[in-house]
């Protein structure tokens, strides 16, 4: 390919409002265009790194016994009522109605056109287990897309769907799908730390989520390196607090004025924040509910999703606080409270001693305040973030905390979908039994982002040559030199000879922006045709290390396709 000719577009200026690095590089470097919020056309070179994507993920689900198809993109609303997730799903699902009136969405996933398709044409036990997979472009309205194709509105995604007769051979099943993960992860050079995980709204019993570590990551994953436990910080249980020695203090009312946050009130009254109770006051489907958790600590939301078993909550405004308690959002708390207002105790406030709790009373906390005395516990529940340092649940070692990326998620179904669709088999016996399903999920555009992510440096990114655009580009320093054209042209077709997948820069441009270029779009190989030329060599610089090393011309091309062959293995 000779880049004068190919539609590729690089910028020298930073975009605006681009904050990952892959979504920086990804528009600077010309590989992707914003059509509008959350949604990116994919130029040329682009389409190259998909399509590389794609292979390896396709090698590896057809080695392990998956067949490919295609589903559809428009989905009719009675399969997604079948299941309940029409309305479950919530405002993510893209709706639409036909010219006849008739509901359809955009398939963010696939587990009711599957079932509907297998319900259609298995009937035994001889026709399972059986693997079946696609990759397809998704759709989900994302309330905040951000990050480029990290959080997207529209994006290309694998899934792959497992059917079985029973238990055993489900787990079977999702341990191939999940040795096949660890595969193309491997394959695709990508770092990813397999975690336990949520069901989330996709349902089941079990799953688990690939995550490459990133500070533009939208998970928290929590992993111990002695023991090896790793998951996402949503599902890690965190323990009841031990019981506190400290005498008890006379109980005291103050004044407080103007103390509003937490941060306040501990510099007022001179306690660490984890002296504190804090009180969140919450709308549950309208109705009132506060979570009581230690004033250093943070409500995990997604666990208090988990224990109410409904997404539909929220903070109360000011108006309902004043409604409800009385009082305003700095002085909120679980004593003095009114009928009908349920609390849940996060576990960090058990056996706690002398604290200072808000009453509901404007601008006065309660100081020295201790369970028994002053107050009743009522339900303990684990609602409060995990963050770094926290035991491990396994071995009681220092967790970590980071940011992750989830590029791939595996769940064991169940019969979460089979049973309400009525995806039934006959066994040996004749007897019909609802099939035991699982669902494997891989993003592919946003393991491209995952690879910026990991792979890139202050002048652009650096393509591992597995999915590079090109592996090699040719730069001709000076396309009116003669000379340099014709070495360029001779070793631009020696290396398409030799099944290299080369571009020659043969722009008008000058060589600090061929260079530049080069750096910002990551090829991992680049011979340099220049001014070395009347010594008989050429340049070679291998982007992932700087590294540069002179070659005469003879054995340039050779010895590029053996450091390409080499990085293939």
């Amino acid at each position: 390919m000779r880049w004068s000719r190919y539609f590729w577009y690089t910028s020298k200026d930073d975009p605006a409002d681009a904050e990952a690095p892959s979504h920086k590089l990804l528009l600077k470097a010309g590989f992707i265009k914003q059509v509008a919020s959350g949604i990116y056309a994919f130029t040329p070179p682009a389409h190259r790194v998909l399509k590389k994507i794609e292979d390896i993920v396709r090698k590896e689900m057809d080695r392990s016994g998956a067949q490919e198809l295609l589903l559809t993109v428009l989905n009719p609303a009675h399969l997604w009522q079948e299941t309940g997730r029409w309305d479950l799903y919530g405002p993510e699902l893209f709706k639409l109605k036909d010219r006849n009136g008739r509901d359809f969405c955009l398939g963010p996933t696939h587990e009711e056109e599957i079932t509907d398709l297998v319900r259609h044409f298995v009937n035994s036990y001889r026709q399972l287990p059986l693997i079946l997979y696609q990759i397809q472009v998704k759709f989900r309205d994302e309330k905040r897309p951000r990050f480029g194709l990290i959080r997207c509105r529209e994006f290309i995604m694998k899934d792959a769907y497992s059917f079985d007769t029973d238990e055993m051979s489900a787990i079977i099943s999702y341990e191939t799908m999940k040795f096949a993960y660890e595969r193309i992860f491997k394959k695709l050079r990508l770092n990813v730390l397999m975690v336990e995980a949520s069901v989330g709204n996709i349902g089941g019993k079990s799953s688990h989520e690939f995550v490459v570590l990133t500070d533009y990551g939208e998970a928290l994953v929590a992993y111990c390196e002695n023991c090896g436990y790793s998951a996402n910080a949503e599902i890690v249980p965190l323990g009841k607090g031990i019981q506190e020695e400290e005498e008890e203090k006379p109980l005291q009312e103050v004044y407080t004025p103007n103390v509003e946050t937490i941060e306040e009130l501990a510099n007022f009254l001179k306690v660490p924040p984890r002296k504190i109770m804090k009180a969140v006051l919450y709308i549950v489907k309208g109705e009132p509910l506060m979570v009581v958790i230690r004033g250093d600590r943070n409500v995990d939301e997604k666990k208090l999703e988990a224990i109410l078993g409904t997404d539909e909550f929220r903070l109360a405004d000011d108006e309902e606080v004043r409604k409800l308690l009385g009082t305003s959002k700095g002085f909120i708390g679980p004593i003095n409270l009114p009928d009908g207002i349920r609390v849940l105790w996060d576990n960090s406030l058990w056996g706690v001693k002398n604290m200072v709790v808000a009453f509901n009373k404007p601008d006065y906390h309660l100081v020295n305040v201790n369970p028994g005395r002053d107050f009743a516990y009522g339900e303990f529940v684990d609602v409060c973030e995990v963050r770094d340092m926290d035991p491990c649940p396994k071995c009681s070692s220092p967790l970590k905390v980071r940011r992750g990326l989830e590029l791939g998620h595996i769940f064991l179904l169940g019969t979460r979908y089979s049973e309400p669709m009525k995806l039934y088999y006959r066994d040996q016996a004749g007897e019909e039994k609802p099939v035991i399903m699982g669902c494997y999920g891989i993003g592919i555009s946003r393991i491209m982002a995952a690879l910026v992510e990991q792979y890139h440096d202050q002048m652009g990114i650096k393509w591992p040559t597995v999915v590079a655009p090109f592996e090699l580009d040719i730069v001709c320093v000076n396309p009116q030199d003669s000379e340099q054209k014709k070495v360029s042209e001779e070793l631009y077709l020696l290396a398409q000879e030799m099944g290299i997948e080369v571009i020659l820069d043969d722009r008008d441009e000058s060589p600090g922006s061929k260079f530049a270029d080069a750096d910002l779009c990551g090829f991992p190989y680049r011979i340099v045709v220049g001014k070395k030329l009347k010594e008989g060599k050429v340049e070679l610089v291998k982007r992932s290390t700087g590294e540069r090393e002179d070659l005469e011309v003879e054995e340039a091309i050779q010895y590029v396709k053996e450091l390409i062959q080499k990085d293939k293995l």
